[in-house]
């Protein structure tokens, strides 16, 4: 028995959304027909992979796992499918300014895929702050960027192509008393010690959502490093609210991690590219845009 790419793309978009109505709106279908997709493929894998809840679904263990491979699935069909009318082999170079998170959590499969099929052309990456990239874009010191697009600034000379979003949920340690909870929100949030992540502007974000609310969150201790935030959380230190990007079911030294989706709507972390307005693209720069735009099923050489 083998599954079907349509099951794939159902799971991929439901997983991201974190609701499976928002998912069958996206890809213009019921939310019975995204259901069954993703029953059917959970039947085959023999494994659960989205937890339902009241305010959605949420990636189980397994389904973190897999839901790496079927983005792969996803961006290899597209690429099957891509029927090109150059004759000439594609050269020259791209520069492309990545954020940390994008960077670590993000980009390396489809840059490792995007090498394979145009090895001529050279890519090379700058990892820097936000602001940084936004000024090398305009000052035509960088091609395009992959970045946080939702953390863009100067959208007045900056474009950017949002390639997917990553639902925001609360983390927490095995076994705490929010994990039993019909239904949690901020207010129950700000009564536990809470672990900041100040990295790609994450505290800044935070301070966006909360500040829509009475409460504030009782941070304990902020850190740039989502290892610390994973460890502190798992040992039951404190709980914290990140994007499923940069979720993993597991501690480095091996405690379980859980996650809970909030009451409230909490902004999701979105990530794309980013190029300057007037950018005049080079075979180069469109063949990665290109190939990273097929991956998620956008249209070919969108940036004009």
């Amino acid at each position: 028995m083998s599954f079907s790419f349509r099951q794939v793309r159902y799971f991929i978009a439901a997983a991201e959304l974190g609701q499976i109505s928002q998912a069958a709106v996206e890809l213009n279908v019921s939310q019975s027909a995204v259901t069954a997709a993703i029953r059917q493929l959970e039947d085959l894998l023999g494994t659960r992979l989205l937890f339902r809840h009241a305010s959605g679904v949420s990636l189980t263990h397994e389904g973190a796992r897999f839901l790496p491979q079927a983005r792969a699935i996803a961006a290899a069909v597209a690429e099957a499918m891509r029927v090109s009318g150059d004759t000439v082999p594609v050269e020259g170079r791209v520069r492309v300014g990545v954020t940390y998170t994008v960077a670590g959590y993000f980009l390396p499969p489809y840059l490792a895929r995007f090498r394979r099929a145009y090895p001529q052309v050279t890519v090379e990456l700058r990892e820097a702050h936000r602001t940084a990239i936004e000024d090398g874009l305009v000052r035509d010191e960088l091609d395009l960027a992959v970045m946080l697009t939702s953390n863009l600034e100067n959208t007045d000379q900056i474009a950017a192509e949002t390639l997917f979003r990553s639902a925001r949920h609360l983390w927490l340690p095995v076994d705490h008393p929010l994990q039993k909870a019909e239904r949690v929100s901020l207010a129950d949030v700000a009564r536990q010690p809470y672990i900041m992540l100040t990295v790609d502007e994450a505290a800044f974000t935070a301070k966006r959502y909360w500040e829509r609310t009475p409460y504030q969150p009782d941070i304990m201790f902020q850190t740039s490093s989502v290892e610390a935030v994973r460890s502190m959380v798992a040992a039951g230190m404190g709980v914290t609210i990140l994007s499923d990007m940069v979720y993993r079911p597991w501690s480095l030294d091996g405690q379980r991690i859980e996650k809970r989706a909030l009451a409230e709507p909490v902004p999701t972390m979105d990530a794309g590219l980013a190029w300057k307005r007037d950018l005049a693209m080079t075979p180069a720069v469109r063949a990665f845009r290109d190939h990273l735009g097929l991956a998620f099923h956008l249209p070919a050489a969108g940036m004009g």
